[in-house]
């Protein structure tokens, strides 16, 4: 337990009373604009309407399961029956009016076949297990850090809020939400220093999903930037063995291609902040709140973080924004559920967001200048 005074909460107790201002100004307008952009799905080219309804509305017959849901559905009937990924996936896009070309389009065949041996009373005991592990670790890695006994309860609550959609039996078959929720139990488990078991669970959310390939990244720059060689080299390693399998899926891929497959729209579509904020909240529990609500959460949740002078801190501000500014570039609306990949931990961050505030307002109270 830590004191008022820590440095790890009195951010800005050096800081001048300009700085300090023209950083709450500059808050102030972020927060602004966040509430004012839409938070929508965007023009889709594939149907999301009942992809939103599943996250609100009770089973019931007039229901449609969603497109994306269904393909993934189909995938694991067939594999439970027998057949090999790779010898129908193909077929299985045309037939949903799914692109082929770029094979990326195609899943990695990793959840499917997970899917198919546990069943569904194996996916809800997963789920179950994997949301439990993710409460541990975080509360052991708080209580390790310096981190107030009431911030670390409202830090659990809230990952809590995030992590609890990871129980939701309709989305079992998205890739999106066990990388997501395994990312958040690698990042709880790891330590400087003590990182294989948080290398081995995102070794798995690697081979579930590539958009976590960032997440090993970071680790591995962090690693190198403490001078640990031997934990950056083995992220490094596990980027490059993935690599190398997701150039063997794609060489999969595009032996079955046909001249007349129609390619992918773009993913490049630059939808900025509401890009961004959509992704996170539509997949998130917030998506509830109003929207004037939702997307200053997000960002103060995310100013949390920067705000908490730990290694936890640091990484999980670099993370989020590398993810928020992917988000911005890359993604179209019917994408909006790759924020699976970072919602379950992410509103952590608002526990850390009072001591923060508080440390800037008086920052920006003092008179005294910063020498």
């Amino acid at each position: 337990m830590t004191t008022e005074a820590s440095p790890a909460w009195d951010r800005f107790a050096h800081w001048g009373s300009l700085p300090a201002r023209l950083l709450l100004l500059a808050l102030a307008a972020i927060l602004t604009a966040s509430a004012l952009v839409p938070i929508n799905a965007g023009p889709s080219t594939v149907q999301t309407r009942n992809f939103v309804e599943v996250l609100v509305k009770p089973d019931g017959p007039e229901r449609k399961r969603d497109d994306d849901l269904a393909l993934y559905d189909t995938v694991v009937k067939r594999i439970r029956a027998g057949e090999h990924y790779y010898d129908f996936i193909v077929s299985e896009h045309r037939k949903a009016h799914y692109p082929v070309r770029p094979g990326l389009a195609v899943r990695l065949p990793t959840l499917a076949y997970i899917d198919a041996a546990i069943g569904t009373p194996g996916q809800i005991g997963a789920a179950i297990l994997l949301l439990a592990g993710v409460m541990l670790a975080w509360w052991r890695r708080l209580s390790e850090e310096p981190c107030r006994r009431r911030n670390r309860l409202m830090a659990i609550a809230l990952l809590a809020v995030g992590a609890s959609l990871g129980l939701n039996r309709d989305f079992f078959v998205l890739h999106e939400l066990w990388a997501g929720m395994l990312l958040a139990l690698a990042f709880g488990l790891h330590r400087p220093g003590k990182w294989g078991w948080s290398l081995a669970v995102t070794a798995l959310a690697l081979a579930i999903r590539e958009h976590s390939l960032p997440f090993v990244l970071l680790m591995a720059a962090m690693a190198f930037w403490r001078g640990d060689r031997r934990e950056g080299a083995a992220w490094t390693a596990l980027a490059a063995v993935f690599l190398a399998a997701l150039a063997v899926h794609l060489r999969i891929i595009a032996a079955q291609v046909l001249p007349s497959d129609p390619l992918s729209p773009s993913w490049l579509e630059m939808r900025g902040l509401s890009g961004w904020l959509s992704n996170v909240v539509l997949s998130s529990n917030i998506r509830l709140l109003p929207h004037w609500l939702t997307g200053p959460i997000v960002m103060l949740a995310i100013f949390g973080w920067a705000g908490w002078r730990t290694p936890a801190g640091a990484f999980a501000t670099l993370l989020y924004l590398g993810y928020g500014l992917a988000f911005m570039i890359a993604g179209r609306g019917d994408n909006y559920y790759w924020g699976f990949m970072v919602a379950p931990a992410m509103f952590i961050g608002l526990a850390f967001a009072p001591g923060w505030l508080i440390s800037l307002w008086r920052a920006a109270q003092s008179r005294q200048l910063h020498r």
